[in-house]
């Protein structure tokens, strides 16, 4: 959505709020749940597509009890930190207005990371990982202050407006204080994942040809005599010698089993997909219905602030160029269900993005005027320095949660 369209978004009407409303009622539906059939873009739904490798395992692949295998395409992290950032400012335009409408529902804060030479390196708190629980936050001076404040209302008196008013996409997408001190912990009220069903795995090989064949022999032997020297690189690790990839760089599986090739070892290649690859995103209206302000009037402030925000995330159609070898695109149109206590789900049309946006709209005007302020009443500065006397202050701490580095 540009300024230009949100410039002519029509007025919210009654029946869209009647109809968002109704979903914050406590005898309402449990969730809003979307798949998504997405298409690789260089072929049919038979394509071949790039997975994300991690450390040690390569493809992260579960096989199902009837030997299926089912491969993560984008892990429910890694779509909360493509969300995010559709709330993120993309410069004013002459009026001072947003060119993303979007920003304007949000406080934009950002971290200086450092100032060097006219260069100045910056950070969006949309940006951050771990959000407003991430150590480049602890590490500002001005801004974690009003952070661990935000976390201790909630964890002591179950309080989400003040981190609603400073970083409310902390609260739609979920944070975990984990080395913040009060060690509080919310789920994500938007979750979305992408997984490949019926795969298989393919593998890839090269052959690298240097320019080694073309020199001379007392070249060869200059450069080989270097080579064999302590602390030198090989030959092949700069280029200067012919180099096959056939294995992954890991000493913790064997290249060979016996005689052959292990399949295990070999460097990935993608893989075929025989099924469909599905996107799955859920608004959680439970956890949503458990956030609470200062009072009744607040609670139901802050509801339904969030609720505009998960909606215009969760509706949100983000580019899906998701690495190198991995394009997608959506296959048809979008089909919500609404989930109840009991029963089926069922069908729902979901108003259009412009009424969307007007909800969020008229949602947001009441934190506009809680967006953080000193004690003057002036609106704190949205910029924050990053201090690396308190990052190095971070290191002396014992960390008690060694699997928080696993949540964003």
């Amino acid at each position: 959505m540009t300024s230009q369209a949100a410039e002519n978004t029509n007025p919210l009407s009654d029946e869209t709020r009647k109809l968002i409303d109704g979903w914050l009622e406590p005898d309402g539906p449990v969730a809003l749940h979307l798949r998504q059939k997405l298409l690789p873009v260089e072929a049919d739904e038979n394509g071949v597509i790039f997975p994300p490798t991690y450390a040690d395992i390569g493809y992260n692949i579960d096989t199902l009890a009837d030997g299926t295998l089912v491969a993560t395409i984008d892990s429910v992290g890694s779509q909360a930190n493509r969300l995010e950032p559709i709330f993120k400012s993309t410069g004013k335009d002459q009026n001072g207005n947003e060119l993303n409408p979007l920003a304007s529902l949000v406080p934009q804060i950002e971290i200086v990371l450092y100032k060097a030479g006219g260069k100045v390196e910056k950070r969006s708190l949309l940006d951050l990982a771990h959000r407003a629980a991430d150590a480049v936050v602890l590490a500002s001076p001005t801004l974690a202050p009003e952070i661990a404040k935000a976390f201790e209302a909630l964890r002591n008196t179950g309080n989400a407006a003040p981190l609603a008013a400073i970083a409310p996409t902390s609260l739609v997408f979920g944070v975990w204080d984990s080395r913040g001190g009060t060690g509080e912990k919310r789920p994500r009220l938007v979750r979305s994942i992408i997984r490949a069903w019926d795969v298989e795995v393919l593998h890839s090989a090269a052959q690298f040809n240097s320019v080694w064949k073309a020199l001379s022999e007392e070249q060869k032997n200059d450069l080989v005599a270097e080579e064999k020297k302590k602390g030198k690189l090989k030959l092949s690790d700069v280029g200067l010698k012919d180099a096959p990839a056939i294995f992954r760089k890991t000493d913790k599986i064997p290249q060979f089993v016996g005689d052959a090739p292990n399949p295990a070892a070999r460097i990935l290649g993608g893989v075929r997909v025989k099924g469909s690859i599905e996107r799955d995103v859920t608004i959680n209206l439970v956890a949503l219905r458990g956030i609470r302000g200062k009072d009744d009037s607040e609670t139901n402030e802050v509801q339904k602030y969030l609720l505009g925000l998960a909606l215009l995330a969760a509706t949100a159609d983000i580019e899906l160029f998701l690495r190198e070898g991995c394009l997608l695109r959506y296959a048809n149109d979008d089909n919500w269900k609404q989930v109840p206590r009991r029963g089926d789900p069922t069908d729902i049309k979901l108003p259009s993005q412009d009424q969307l946006f007007a909800y969020a709209v008229a949602a947001a005007a009441p934190f506009r005027a809680k967006w953080p302020k000193d004690q003057g009443g002036k609106d704190l500065p949205l910029e924050h320095e990053f201090s690396l006397a308190e990052a190095k202050k971070l290191l002396a701490k014992k960390d008690d949660n060694p699997s928080a580095a696993e949540e964003s």
